[in-house]
């Protein structure tokens, strides 16, 4: 498995990556298609393809900072669901040596139950801070979100 980014989008999986991002996350969690075209230049964004090595199995999109990686979105393809590659993919990230660092919607149903439970098997625990997460759309509010990390990695000034 490695981690492709994506820098332009003239990437021949941009669109397809993009499919994926819509149909992953709600509206209000994913940014306008400008300023998403707009972020992909930026060195210290990475709009990552998962591919297991026959293929796209999903995307990781993420900040890198001098201290940690911070994770805004994360979605396997579903039909490559339950085989261990959300796990894998988090694994080449931690391998970059840094804390990583994602949020979660807030355990209140089913979905985010067990997504919860994935983190957790992967390693992670949650920050017991209170966190609203900001909209990626003008006319949508911010969220209660849960703040995970690595256990034993410091979290610089908290999520």
């Amino acid at each position: 498995m490695k981690l492709e980014q994506v820098t332009s989008t003239c990437h021949p999986m941009y669109r397809r990556a993009l499919e994926l991002y819509g149909a992953g996350f709600p509206l209000h969690e994913q940014r306008l298609p400008g300023p998403q075209a707009r972020i992909l230049a930026d060195p210290d964004y990475h709009f990552s393809l998962i591919d297991r090595g026959d293929g796209f199995a999903g995307i990781i999109l993420f900040w890198e900072a001098e201290t940690f990686l911070y994770v805004e979105h994360f979605c396997i393809a579903p039909e490559m669901r339950n085989q261990g590659l959300g796990a894998q993919a988090l694994h080449l990230l931690r391998q970059r040596g840094k804390p990583v660092i994602l949020e979660i919607d807030p355990p209140e149903d089913e979905i985010s139950v067990r997504r919860q439970g994935f983190y957790r098997r992967c390693g992670f625990a949650e920050n017991p801070y209170p966190h609203v997460h900001p909209p990626y759309r003008p006319g949508y509010s911010g969220q209660q979100a849960c703040g995970h990390v690595l256990p034993g990695c410091p979290v610089p000034g908290g999520i």
